[in-house]
């Protein structure tokens, strides 16, 4: 069997040191990204996600700079249609393809919030905005097929003999992961993407949401967090300590965006935080922090040999990868590499003789 993915999710900055406490914004510390990414790849992190919101720096020319300043690690651009045309999309990553040798991927994400969609000037509704993603996936998938010139009438895009005289490196094309839990998100995944990407749920969560997905053969990855020491006390004690003094002002400005918001992904994410018992959706679950970080917060506690034998029931209900985050999530993310991930191969090299 395939080894589980290990991808993290790169800060604004060396990460935030509390579950509950506001968003730090207002700031670029491009320095501390640069040197983030460069443990990332030392540590041997197969990609970093580069997430997209109103409140963060653009991910384009972020990865634009940090390709230059790394060797191995990937990264995956999240990205919405609507913001740019396909045609100069495509001419961007395909650019990055080349300045990177092709270490680029896309997670393409239809929005979350009316509010912030407008914005950017985009008045698209729920359902409207996953048929334009198919739109625009098509597209650049033509595109990357090698169709020149390349026209489409369509009830988003109107293109006229368009073509790209630099296409992906070595005629290729990136790997497509696609977000959302509503029932034409996991309709587009299926249709147009590699891998469907959505926030956590216990394992038992994710195999009945995934059936369909898995059985058409696309491979299913989790954003979530993960707080994991040498002991479970340990772990216990450090969500304990995150959550004194919490900010209850950003939790209700958390309450109402979420309140607008119009993304199953996110209301599937409070609603099971809501429904946990104290705040815990299994003994490994950890949910208290989703009412001040929103969906990506659930989060796997334990030890070290907890976390890893519990991220391996994800692999056996058929996930094949992760986007991490931690609190902080660069002490977070060495952590997981040097005590977790050992303990998770060795059991995942078990279950392969098990089935071999």
């Amino acid at each position: 069997m395939t080894p589980l993915r290990i991808h993290w999710c790169s800060p604004l900055d060396s990460g935030q040191q509390k579950a509950s406490d506001k968003y730090d914004t207002g700031r670029l510390d491009f320095a501390g990204i640069v040197d983030f990414a460069q443990e990332a790849d030392e540590l041997g992190i197969d990609s970093l996600l580069m997430g997209i919101s109103y409140h963060m720096p653009d991910p384009l020319p972020m990865i634009g700079a940090l390709v230059r300043e790394t060797r191995n690690v990937k990264f995956i651009l999240a990205y919405r249609p609507g913001l740019l045309h396909p045609t100069l999309f495509t001419q961007v990553v395909n650019t990055l393809s080349w300045m990177s040798d092709k270490r680029i991927a896309l997670n393409l994400v239809a929005g979350i919030s009316p509010d912030e969609q407008a914005y950017y000037g985009d008045y698209v509704a729920h359902d409207g905005r996953y048929a334009r993603t198919c739109e625009f996936i098509e597209i650049l998938r033509r595109f990357w097929a090698g169709e020149t010139p390349l026209s489409h009438h369509g009830d988003f895009y109107q293109l006229d003999n368009a073509q790209l005289g630099l296409p992906f490196k070595d005629l290729e094309r990136p790997r497509l992961y696609l977000s959302g839990a509503s029932g034409i998100a996991q309709q587009v995944a299926v249709s147009h993407s590699d891998c469907w990407l959505r926030y956590g749920d216990t394992p038992e969560g994710i195999a009945e949401a995934a059936r369909e997905v898995l059985a058409a053969g696309r491979s299913v990855g989790i954003r979530m967090h993960v707080l994991a020491r040498e002991t479970r006390d340990e772990a216990l004690a450090e969500v304990e300590a995150m959550m004194e003094n919490p900010d209850q002002q950003h939790r209700e400005w958390v309450r109402q965006f979420v309140a607008r918001c119009d993304s199953e992904a996110v209301k599937t994410s409070f609603r099971l935080a809501e429904g946990a018992h104290h705040d815990w959706l299994s003994p490994m679950l950890w949910s208290g922090a989703v009412a001040y970080r929103g969906g990506p917060a659930l989060c796997v506690v334990g030890s070290y040999e907890e976390v890893a034998a519990y991220l391996l029931e994800y692999k056996k209900a058929g996930v094949s990868e992760f986007i991490f985050s931690g609190w902080p999530t660069r002490d977070e993310m060495r952590r997981f590499c040097q005590h977790v991930l050992p303990r998770l191969r060795e059991l995942e090299a078990d279950l392969d003789r098990q089935h071999g």
